[in-house]
């Protein structure tokens, strides 16, 4: 059987690693990781592994960059070199890299009260230590974690979850197979505090009732993120007041 013949759902509607269409992976959170960060966090989501520090508010460096009514927010996004099978050679960030930097960054800047802190930096850095697909969004929901973990005034907390398109049938939450093989992806940001989607791309083409489907799949999927997020952060305060 050719790589182009490799069924992504069997005959008894079970995905390659063995989920239903609406099925998460396992998803673990840990909270503070790092002591040098003023917030950090940890996710695995599958096979995915990807970890984020927040430092700041401090001041900006030179400071011609700063805004006078409220504080910048900066995020970098980078995939370590052994994320992936094929090691890469180049340190310098690839285009992905800056495109996903620049996405992340204009997702959670409306959840921030970024106007409590004038001429200030908020500085995010997410590592992708291990990719398998949905790195942007793994990195979106773990940078919210990271700067909940900073103490800096939110909204809300984001999570995102992507829903696609594969053999045919909308499912949550592909894997890396399943986002090269597939025929969508539709990442999705969602902060549930304000009912408000602050992310939605699409890759592929899906037809009107396949993106409702799928758009309504990935919200789900957003939503039981969020619960996850929410019982972490729970945890972590708990165990700082033990």
């Amino acid at each position: 059987m050719t790589e182009s013949e490799v069924r992504l759902i069997d005959e008894k509607g079970l995905r390659v690693d063995g989920r239903r269409p609406d099925e998460l992976r396992p998803i673990t959170f840990k909270i503070g990781v790092l002591e040098n960060a003023n917030g950090s966090a940890y996710i695995e989501q599958g096979k995915c592994k990807i970890i984020a520090a927040v430092y700041g508010p401090h001041e900006v460096h030179p400071r011609h960059l700063s805004m006078p009514h409220r504080a910048v927010l900066r995020c970098r996004y980078h995939m370590a070199p052994f994320s992936v099978p094929d090691r890469r050679k180049s340190p310098a960030p690839t285009r992905r890299e800056i495109e996903l930097s620049k996405v992340i960054r204009e997702a959670l800047e409306p959840i921030i009260f970024t106007e409590l802190y004038p001429r200030t930096a908020i500085d995010i850095f997410i590592e992708v230590l291990q990719a398998d697909g949905g790195t942007r969004c793994a990195g979106l929901t773990v940078a919210s974690l990271a700067l909940a973990d900073a103490g800096i005034p939110l909204r809300g907390l984001v999570a995102a979850c992507a829903a696609g398109k594969v053999d045919g049938k909308i499912v949550l939450d592909l894997n890396d197979v399943e986002d090269k093989e597939g025929e969508a992806d539709l990442p999705v940001a969602y902060i549930p505090a304000l009912n408000k989607i602050l992310l939605l791309q699409m890759d592929g083409i899906l037809s009107a009732n396949e993106f409702k489907e799928a758009i309504n799949l990935a919200l789900e999927g957003c939503k039981r993120i969020h619960s996850l997020q929410v019982e972490a952060l729970r945890n972590r305060y708990i165990s700082m007041e033990g």
